[in-house]
Order: C-alpha cells, then structure tokens, then sequence
C-alpha cells in the first residue's frame, strides 16, 4: 500500500479532511500531520514537518494545504528535495507529474477552484512522469537550490 503524508493549517481543514478521505478510498496510507481545527498554526510549520517525513523515506507523495496554497507551497519549495506544485486544474495537476515529476501537490480551502479538487488531485495521482526531456529540465530545476 503507497503512503502519503498529508498537512495543512486552519485555513483548509475541511479539504484536507476531503481529500484525506478520498486517497484512503484510492487505497492510500494517509500520514495526517494536522490539523483537524480552526486554531491558528503557521503553514510554514506544516510544510517543513511534512517535507520532512516525506524525506525521512517511504512515501509516494505528499499533499499540503493552507487557505490559498500558496504559503505553505512557497514554503515546501524552500526545502532541498521538493517540487511542490499548486495546480489550478486538472491539465495542470497532470502536468505536474508528468513534466515536473512534483512530489507535493498543494491546494487552497479557501479558493473557488474551476474543477473539483478531488478530480485535481486524480488527475495527479493517474499521471506519470514522463523522463527524457523532462529529466532534463527537472535535474536543472533541482540545480537551483543552493
């Protein structure tokens, strides 16, 4: 059974607690770092602890959520090791595994998404990395941090 840890702050308990349920329907082990409340926590926080339990090894990905996604996604990328992409549809979900070879997905519970972000993180999940040219370019993204 592939594993995925899964953290969020305040802003997006409702979606984590979404999306949790439906990698567990995909046949997923979820690592739910937190939260299950409305109590302020620091999204920074949240990244760094899953960045590094996904690090620590045995995970397929990870999934992190804030109210926007875009702290706790700026934040994951601060962190060797980590793509994190926060696609803002289905097309670009896929494309963040099969170009980029994204090993985070982010989401925001408190954005108005065009498309489900359950069918989002579907589209993540079902794709593959694609290699070749992509490797190319990947190996120079990961060359940028210092």
């Amino acid at each position: 059974m592939q594993r995925v840890v899964v953290a969020n702050d305040h802003g997006a308990v409702e979606l984590a607690q979404t999306l949790i349920t439906h990698l567990k329907e995909r046949g997923f082990a979820v690592n739910h770092l937190g939260v299950t409340t409305t109590d302020s926590v620091d999204y920074p926080d949240m990244a760094a602890a899953a960045c590094t339990e996904y690090l620590a090894g045995g995970y397929a990905f990870g999934v992190l959520l804030c109210g926007t996604g875009i702290g706790i996604s700026i934040s994951a990328n601060k962190i060797d090791g980590i793509r994190c992409a926060l696609p803002q549809n289905r097309y670009a979900a896929a494309m963040a595994k099969s170009h980029n070879d994204a090993n985070f997905i982010a989401f925001g519970g408190r954005v108005d998404y065009p498309e489900d972000p359950v069918s989002m993180l579907d589209s993540y999940i079902d794709a593959t990395f694609e290699g070749e040219r992509h490797q190319r370019r990947v190996d120079k993204i990961m060359g940028l941090q210092g």
